[in-house]
C-alpha cells in the first residue's frame, strides 16, 4: 500500500487512485509550495502513454481533463497564497531552491512581461510552483494572470498528451521502455532551461570583475 502511495510512480499511482492522482500530483505541483519537487510533466506524459498502450485500463480523456484541472485550480491556489501571506510566506520555506526559484520568478516577471513569463514559467521546473504567489505579490492584474496561466497551462497539457498518445499509439510495446523515454522527455522538458541558465552564467561573469575591482 506504501508504494501505491509513490507520486513518482505514473503506473501504481494510476492503479490506486485513477485520474485522480493525476488531479492531486499536479495540483500539489502547481499550488503548494511543498509539492515544487513532483514531477507533473513526466508523470502527465507516462499517464497518458500507459492509457494508450492499455497498460492501465483507463478512459484516455479522463487523464488530460485531471491534469488541466489539476494545474488551473493549482495556480488559483498559489495566486491566493500569494495574496493571503505574501513574501513572509516565501521567506520561511527555508530552502536554497525554493529562494533561487522566486529570484527567477521575479526576474522572469520583471524582464519578459507578464504574459510571457507566466507562460514560460509553466514549462520550469520549480518557477512553476512559485510564479503564482510571486505573481500576486508583484501585483500581476488578477485577469492577465488568469487568461495567460490558462493559455500557459492549456499549451503545456496538449504538449505532454499530444506527445504520449502517438508514442504509445504508434510504438509497439513502448510502455516497456519507460525509463529511457521519461529521461529523454525530462531532457526535452529542460530545453528552456537553457537560455536562462547561460544568461545567469553571462550575469555572474560581468558582475565578478566588478566586485574584484570594489575596494
Amino acid at each position: 500500500m506504501l508504494q501505491a502511495l509513490d507520486p513518482l510512480d505514473a503506473t501504481l499511482l494510476l492503479t490506486a487512485f485513477g485520474a485522480v492522482g493525476v488531479f492531486l500530483v499536479l495540483f500539489a505541483e502547481t499550488g503548494l509550495l511543498v509539492g515544487f519537487f513532483l514531477p507533473g510533466d513526466s508523470l502527465l506524459f507516462t499517464a497518458v502513454l500507459l492509457c494508450t498502450t492499455g497498460a492501465v485500463h483507463l478512459a484516455l480523456p479522463v487523464v488530460p481533463a485531471a491534469g488541466v484541472s489539476g494545474v488551473l485550480l493549482g495556480a488559483q491556489v498559489g495566486h491566493l497564497l500569494g495574496h493571503r501571506a505574501g513574501r513572509p510566506l516565501l521567506g520561511r520555506a527555508g530552502s536554497r531552491r525554493l529562494d533561487d526559484g522566486v529570484a527567477r520568478a521575479e526576474e522572469l516577471l520583471g524582464r519578459d512581461g507578464h504574459g510571457k513569463a507566466i507562460v514560460l514559467a509553466r514549462f520550469l521546473p520549480v518557477v512553476r510552483t512559485l510564479l503564482d504567489p510571486v505573481a500576486r505579490i508583484v501585483q500581476v492584474p488578477s485577469r492577465t494572470f488568469a487568461v495567460w496561466r490558462v493559455m500557459g497551462g492549456l499549451v503545456w497539457t496538449v504538449g505532454l498528451v499530444l506527445g504520449g498518445y502517438v508514442l504509445g499509439a504508434g510504438v509497439p510495446g513502448v510502455d516497456h521502455y519507460l525509463l529511457p523515454l521519461v529521461a529523454a522527455i525530462a531532457a526535452v522538458l529542460l530545453l528552456p532551461l537553457a537560455p536562462e541558465v547561460l544568461r545567469a552564467r553571462r550575469h555572474r561573469t560581468a558582475t565578478e570583475p566588478a566586485r574584484e575591482t570594489t575596494p
